[in-house]
């Protein structure tokens, strides 16, 4: 570690040992990820649980995939769950996708389909191109949601601009579709992104 790494790192533990958030989420990921310390998965989860004590919602969502995967603790969905839940409900979009994906599955939580379109939403509406299409999949067939082909072909077209395999299901879905419900679909999927873009504008994002 250079001189400059070395000062840096003191800095950012003084930070962290003051109870700043940011500095106790950046350590506990150097210690995650090696960089810039020996990498140590206990050091990791140390740091990532006094951040996400405090409310840091990526320190919450990396808490939990510690969980999830066994690494620094010992592997425990339901604490996983649990810190997954939290970052969720701060707005952390990746945290509300894999809620979403669990409810979907039952892994960890009681399946509930109604709740895994809520999470997917939710995320969706950050902007979220997996989310979105996890929506369109749900929706085109009718799972937690009422069946709107429609719909469906809308969160696939806005999924498409940046997620390569939903623009598939687009193609798929506007074949079960006529020229007119297909211009609705367009439509609908522009008012979504103009929703979507001005929600993350006015929440600074």
């Amino acid at each position: 570690m250079s001189k400059d790494e070395t000062e840096a790192m003191k800095w950012i533990r003084k930070s962290a040992d003051q109870g700043n958030t940011s500095a106790q989420f950046n350590l506990g990921y150097k210690y995650a990820s090696g960089k810039g310390v020996p990498k140590d998965d206990v050091e990791a989860v140390k740091w990532y649980r006094k951040a996400a004590e405090l409310a840091d919602h990526f320190a919450q969502y990396n808490l939990a995939l510690m969980y999830l995967n066994g690494h620094g603790v010992p592997k425990d969905e339901g604490e996983a769950v649990k810190w997954l839940r939290k970052s969720a409900e701060q707005g952390n979009a990746f945290a509300q996708l894999k809620l979403g994906y669990w409810y979907a599955t039952g892994r960890g939580v009681p399946k509930d389909e109604g709740e895994a379109v809520k999470w997917y939403r939710k995320a969706a509406e950050q902007g979220d191109d997996l989310a979105q299409h996890n929506l369109g999949v749900v929706t085109s067939i009718g799972l937690g949601v009422p069946k709107d082909e429609v719909e469906a072909y809308a969160w696939f077209s806005l999924a498409a601009r940046t997620y390569e395999p939903a623009a598939k299901f687009q193609k798929q879905g506007a074949q079960k579709l006529s020229s007119k419900q297909i211009a609705a679909g367009k439509k609908r999927a522009e008012e979504l992104r103009v929703q979507i873009e001005a929600k993350l504008k006015g929440d600074g994002k």
